[in-house]
């Protein structure tokens, strides 16, 4: 009886709340709280107020090799460029859902073609490859071309510039999420903005990133570093700033 008289109260109030509404009562449907906080934006590209700058062209001090030593990339005149053969680098800190955003430059000069053309790319949580690569007028496979995920989902459009020219992501990472069994509950999804164009349109990650086989899941850590690929180019970077969502 008591369960009968509650579902009763709570169809009242439902009822209660609709006539209201549809009788032109403004404040039924107005919500007060949480007030969001506070963020001012920056000047075009530049970072906004909650944001960790990455990189601000200074020094290499936020990054690490995947051994925990020191990164060797090459920074000059506000841009670090990768020093072939010296490795991937990573970021000291761990990240989960974020919004990143990373300005990118393939050599102006063109050597090689296809996957050897100016190639490298942006891992979240060190296991989920948003590609990077000279796309203009190169072609390769498509799920391997610039804002791909690797070797899973093919870009909208390609939205590559010339090379030698400064290319923009802006991407919004879900991370995935698993159960106590090790299960994944939610996949992670991913939405990139190339150059301003949208190409990846939340699209869920199959799994992590494998040059060979198919991408699977394994549980890992909720926080986990992002991660710069060397693929043996000579690829820049510059203004890189993350907000954790």
């Amino acid at each position: 009886m008591k369960q009968i008289s509650l579902l009763s109260t709570a169809f009242f109030l439902l009822i209660t709340y609709t006539m209201e509404a549809q009788d032109g009562i403004p404040q039924v449907t107005e919500v007060h709280e949480p007030v969001p906080p506070v963020v001012t934006p920056g000047v075009g590209t530049a970072p906004p107020s909650d944001a960790i700058v990455l990189f601000d062209g200074t020094d290499l001090s936020n990054w690490e090799k995947r051994d925990g030593n020191p990164a060797e990339w090459e920074v000059k005149d506000g841009v670090m460029t990768v020093m072939p053969r010296t490795g991937d680098i990573r970021t000291k800190q761990g990240f989960g859902d974020v919004q990143l955003h990373l300005e990118w430059r393939t050599p102006e000069v063109i050597k090689g073609e296809g996957q050897g053309r100016g190639n490298s790319g942006v891992f979240f949580m060190e296991k989920y490859e948003v590609q990077i690569l000279d796309s203009y007028d190169n072609h390769t496979y498509p799920n391997g071309m610039a804002a791909s995920i690797y070797k899973q989902t093919i870009p909208l459009v390609n939205a590559c510039r010339e090379p030698g020219e400064w290319q923009t992501y802006d991407i919004i990472f879900m991370a995935p999420r698993f159960n106590e069994q090790g299960r994944v509950t939610h996949p992670a999804r991913v939405t990139v903005i190339h150059n301003g164009v949208l190409v990846q349109n939340n699209v869920e990650i199959w799994g992590t990133t494998q040059f060979i086989g198919l991408p699977q899941y394994t549980i890992h850590e909720e926080r986990l570093p992002l991660r710069l690929q060397d693929h043996g180019d000579l690829v820049s970077f510059r203004n890189i700033w993350i907000r954790e969502l």
